[in-house]
């Protein structure tokens, strides 16, 4: 049985007990130091994972296109691209990747969401992350596993998971229903520690994405995020409510809780409010 959504410690290493292909890929980041994730992985990770870097192999460079257009501070990477990365790590359509990180799976979720646009089903988020897997007694590791630079790339599919731009979601303000997953302050405007204007998309709701954690950073149940998030879909569709953060990362972490609850898969506008902001004609909400 493939894992599309959560994974305990305890469910992988049953995996890991059975010989299943598995692929662990090591997201740890931090927004505030880039190299952070790297230093951590270097000290110990789970045996097997590879680590993959949040702005340079899960995001294509933040910059701006020959009008001027600025895509937003982590932009999708080329599906092709990432393909190519996917096949030297050693994912193919029979294997489970399983994502963590140690910062309650907002970067891995951005691994997750990944995977499934590119057409992989098969790929879980880690719950509880690191921490969770030494609490069930999992050893960490030092050794970094090798890459394969010629190996196939994984033979993409079909995206599966719908995005909105820019232009379109303009278009339909005040008909889509959108969703900020950016802490309360920012989404206020009270605060804006990474983007030149401090605000929101008007008409956006907010829903931090931690909120969708348990103290101990496992997500609550399935049941208790459905009681949560269904009421944002206001009776509607789940493709008529648009995810959007900061940059498109832990706005995953949102569309990952809607799916995990039952309540479908969201659309992901990718360039989030770091893309919207930067173009001055676009409205600015504050609250």
């Amino acid at each position: 049985m493939a894992h599309r959504t959560l994974i305990t410690a305890a469910e992988l290493q049953s995996l890991q007990r059975s010989n299943q292909p598995l692929l662990l890929l090591d997201c740890g980041f931090d927004l505030a130091d880039p190299a952070a994730g790297e230093r951590a992985y270097a000290e110990g990770h789970l045996p097997g994972a590879h680590y993959v870097h949040l702005e340079r192999e899960l995001s294509a460079p933040a910059v701006r296109d020959a009008q001027g257009r600025f895509p937003g501070r982590h932009p999708l990477p080329a599906r092709e691209a990432l393909a190519a990365l996917l096949g030297r790590l050693g994912l193919r359509p029979d294997v489970q990747a399983v994502a963590y990180d140690a910062q309650g799976g907002m970067f891995a979720a951005r691994a997750w969401w990944l995977l499934r646009w590119l057409g992989h089903d098969a790929v879980a988020v880690l719950d509880g992350g690191r921490q969770a897997w030494v609490e069930a007694g999992g050893a960490l590791d030092t050794a970094v596993p090798p890459r394969h630079d010629a190996a196939p790339a994984y033979p993409a599919g079909t995206a599966t998971m719908p995005t909105l731009q820019a232009g379109e979601l303009l278009k339909q303000l005040g008909r889509l229903r959108v969703v900020d997953a950016r802490a309360p302050e920012r989404w206020r405007g009270d605060v804006e520690p990474l983007d030149a204007v401090a605000g929101h998309i008007p008409g956006a709701l907010n829903r931090f994405f931690k909120l969708n954690l348990q103290p101990d950073g496992r997500f609550k149940t399935a049941d208790a995020l459905r009681a949560e998030l269904a009421p944002l879909l206001a009776g509607g569709e789940a493709a008529q409510l648009v995810q959007q953060c900061g940059s498109g990362v832990t706005a995953c972490h949102n569309v990952l809780a809607f799916e995990h609850a039952g309540l479908g898969v969201t659309p992901l506008y990718p360039g989030s409010w770091s893309e919207w902001c930067s173009d001055p004609s676009r409205p600015v909400a504050r609250a």
